[in-house]
């Protein structure tokens, strides 16, 4: 199967080797976000809904690039460092998903990249 490799500079470059996201068929696959501001090396990190909201404008940058928004996307996948914060995280996640949310798991994680609190990848169908 043929796969294209989808990148936009209004979402963080990879930190590392991987793509920001790989388009398989119809089915677009975005890797783990986490609250760097694109064109930036800063973090938002010290408010768990500031931080959240960036990791969802990143994520739907790169939805946006691949010609899709957050009603495409059938799974997310969520890494936390503290599972205290879980309420205010799905807050905010709620707001980006209105309708037919999607299929998703919460793992809280003893560490993430930079040492955020929140990471999200989701997988779509375009």
């Amino acid at each position: 199967m043929m796969h294209k490799i989808i990148n936009t500079e209004n979402a963080p470059a990879p930190i590392g080797p991987y793509s920001q996201s790989t388009l398989a068929g119809n089915t677009l696959y975005v890797s783990g976000q986490i609250a760097i501001v694109p064109g930036t090396d800063n973090l938002l990190i010290d408010d768990i809904q500031e931080e959240t909201h960036q990791v969802m404008k990143n994520m739907g940058a790169i939805l946006k690039e691949a010609g899709a928004d957050y009603s495409n996307v059938v799974k997310c996948s969520i890494f936390v460092s503290d599972m205290g914060n879980f309420g205010k995280i799905n807050a905010v996640y709620g707001e980006y998903f209105h309708a037919s949310p999607p299929a998703r798991e919460t793992v809280e994680v003893s560490c993430l990249p930079k040492n955020v609190n929140v990471e999200i990848s989701c997988i779509a169908v375009i």
